[in-house]
């Protein structure tokens, strides 16, 4: 069925509920991260409860970057607060820059993996630049009209996702 394109390999609650320890211990040394509403609301900055994540994957050894479609004075302060490699304005769905952050990372898509809120570019996007990708649900209702568009289509797809799920 052409939806299963777009379907995440995992579809989790939050970011914050990943077993990080779990995906180092089954090789996943990288990971790439949008950053509103996939870490924070939408134009917040690196809160307490992101700083700590991060330092968490650096205890486990693992390395991220934020990938983002945002342009250099949303995206660089963010990555100087939590110590991180950044792309702005990458033009998700596109490979090229999920490429490049794996590069950054000295990383490949096989130990690579990405977290994001959004389907039709974070998913999308990171399914075929051949990683493991992680669909969270957004953090904040509170979307950017192209945005809400897309969340009409994406619960479309997400509902063939979860029937299909239920039969396995």
């Amino acid at each position: 069925m052409l939806v299963e394109r777009f379907y995440p390999d995992e579809y989790l609650d939050s970011t914050y509920s990943i077993d990080f320890a779990e995906l180092a211990k089954k090789g996943y040394r990288g990971v790439l991260f949008d950053i509103d509403n996939t870490l924070v609301p939408h134009g917040a900055p690196a809160d307490q409860r992101a700083k700590s994540l991060f330092a968490h994957l650096r205890e486990l050894g693992m390395d991220y970057c934020l990938i983002s479609n945002n342009q250099l004075p949303r995206v660089k302060p963010f990555a100087d607060a939590i110590g991180g490699k950044y792309i702005e304005d990458a033009h998700k769905p596109s490979t090229k820059n999920y490429r490049k952050a794996m590069q950054m990372m000295g990383c490949t898509e096989k130990d690579s993996l990405f977290v994001g809120d959004q389907l039709f570019t974070d998913v999308w996007g990171a399914k075929r630049a051949g990683m493991h990708t992680i669909l969270v649900k957004p953090i904040h209702p509170k979307e950017e009209i192209q945005i809400v568009l897309k969340r009409y289509l994406e619960k479309i797809v997400l509902y063939f996702y979860k029937k299909d799920r239920e039969k396995e």
